[in-house]
């Protein structure tokens, strides 16, 4: 591809050089630079990459995009200054790779808590339709039916724009994509054609990266800001930042609610074990799912069926066979009757969503034990706010390690322990060791007790100083609560 092709639609302040030279790829880590790479100089939060344009030059790079063009310019390559490298990077992935997104009916769902359900349920439907469908989510990445392990929520835009265009050449009709704030903030998405964006809700998370909450909420509505006309904006009004998002869209605004009216509602007529029982847009049906932020979830995922020009009567009938996301209020039901549920609830919202679900379809007289940590390197400030939710919603609370990176365990257990009341301490108890802390919970349990393992979900390792270890909560609890022998 040439230059001149790929910085189609990017803001540039000047050009110095060959606008024929020949791009054979794009990089921002130098590490990765081979001859003929294009590399784009970015401020990030730990490095900043106009310190490694040197080292990208002697890697290969023939064109140099950055904010800021060092003095003495090596004339061997073509250098591009722009007002932002990685808004710009976002773009020239998009040319790239002949702009994927335009060929593909691309959803985006953003919020706190729900991202990764609703897409699911939404690549689950359309496969159940019929359709090629491409995912893009947290726990897992499908070209249609093939998985593409998943690093980040979002990938960066050319592993994005890679993988959208490996879904065109599958011939995939549709994706649906987790759109997380780091993601608006970082540019990930720059470039990129929606067909429509869904709001789940939004909650205290992230403010180690975003600083405040306003930060936050401004990268959730950035994305809707940037939907065009042609485009729908779907958002949850029942959340009270719902209708923020929809303030400066230029997409078509729909709504979606159970506690008032909006474009799509439903009502909750029973929530057991068993699955929900919902009225939707005055149409009964069962689902296998559980749980009220469940229905605000499978709501969700019908609306934007709907909206993309699909059967409603069908769309409820092959909701009601779904079972969502893994890691999600994945419960299991051991031989004596204890009820063991993992959850990838890591904000305070999230666990007091999961923990008043529990108390909805508990009959009364059983404990419920809950196992939680928070993790190492990220926003520190919700720890204590989770501890004191963990303990105002359980019987008893067993603090323990989540992924504690390089940060010591024993920290992150003492800054929880500064949310749990002098009430709370009676019922608290502190187990460093993940595995030795379900086990406990498992032999603290009687039949009919339910025992929540929250914060990990679908991961299948615990991070500890910077090493992966395997570690699965659902195995685990399995293990414990069903013995082999």
């Amino acid at each position: 591809m040439e230059l001149k092709d790929l910085l189609y639609g990017i803001s540039i302040k000047s050009i110095k050089g060959n606008t024929t030279e020949q791009v054979s790829g794009l990089a921002f880590d130098s590490r990765t630079v081979k001859s003929g790479t294009s590399f784009f100089a970015i401020k990030g939060t730990a490095a900043d990459g106009h310190l490694f344009i040197d080292q990208a030059i002697t890697n290969g790079a023939t064109v140099i995009v950055a904010e800021n063009l060092p003095v003495n310019l090596n004339d061997t390559v073509t250098w591009v200054e722009v007002e932002n490298s990685a808004e710009a990077l976002g773009i020239a992935a998009c040319n790239f790779y002949d702009n994927p997104s335009q060929k593909i009916k691309l959803v985006g769902v953003t919020g706190t808590n729900g991202k990764t359900t609703i897409t699911t349920l939404l690549y689950q439907l359309f496969k159940a339709l019929n359709y090629k469908v491409g995912l893009i989510s947290t726990v897992q990445n499908y070209v249609n039916d093939r998985i593409v392990p998943a690093s980040h929520t979002t990938p960066n835009p050319i592993e994005l724009n890679s993988l959208l265009n490996n879904m065109v050449e599958a011939g995939c009709e549709y994706c649906f994509m987790e759109v997380s704030s780091h993601a608006v903030a970082q540019h990930r998405i720059s470039g990129l054609s929606f067909a429509g964006g869904v709001f789940s809700n939004i909650t205290h998370d992230h403010l180690d990266f975003h600083k405040t909450f306003d930060n936050y909420l401004k990268a959730k509505k950035g994305f809707f800001d940037s939907l065009p006309k042609s485009a729908f904006a779907l958002t949850n009004i029942d959340d009270r930042n719902g209708t923020v998002m929809l303030q400066n869209t230029k997409a078509y605004k729909k709504t979606y609610a159970l506690k008032q009216m909006a474009d799509f509602h439903a009502r909750v007529i029973e929530n057991k074990f068993s699955g929900l029982h919902l009225d939707i847009d005055h149409k009964e049906v069962y689902f296998k799912m559980v749980g009220s932020f469940n229905a605000y979830n499978l709501l969700a995922a019908y609306g934007t069926a709907v909206l993309l020009e699909q059967d409603s009567l069908k769309v409820l009938t092959l909701l009601s066979n779904l079972s969502g996301a893994e890691g999600r209020f994945d419960y299991l039901i051991s031989n004596n009757g204890i009820v063991g549920v993992v959850d990838y609830a890591h904000t305070p919202d999230a666990v007091q969503n999961v923990l008043s679900t529990i108390a909805d379809v508990r009959k009364g007289n059983e404990q419920v034990i809950t196992v939680i940590g928070c993790g190492g390197d990220r926003d520190k400030t919700k720890r204590p706010v989770m501890a004191q939710v963990a303990c105002d919603w359980s019987d008893k609370v067993i603090l323990t390690s989540d992924n504690p990176r390089s940060e010591d365990p024993q920290t992150i257990i003492e800054d929880m322990q500064a949310g749990v009341s002098p009430s709370n301490q009676r019922k608290t108890i502190s187990i460093i060791d993940r595995r030795e802390a379900i086990k406990t919970a498992c032999l603290l349990a009687n039949p009919g007790d339910i025992i929540l393992v929250a914060g990990k979900g679908h991961e299948k390792y615990q991070e500890i100083k910077g090493v992966k270890n395997h570690f699965d909560d659902k195995e685990i609890l399995r293990e414990q609560l069903n013995p082999k022998s």
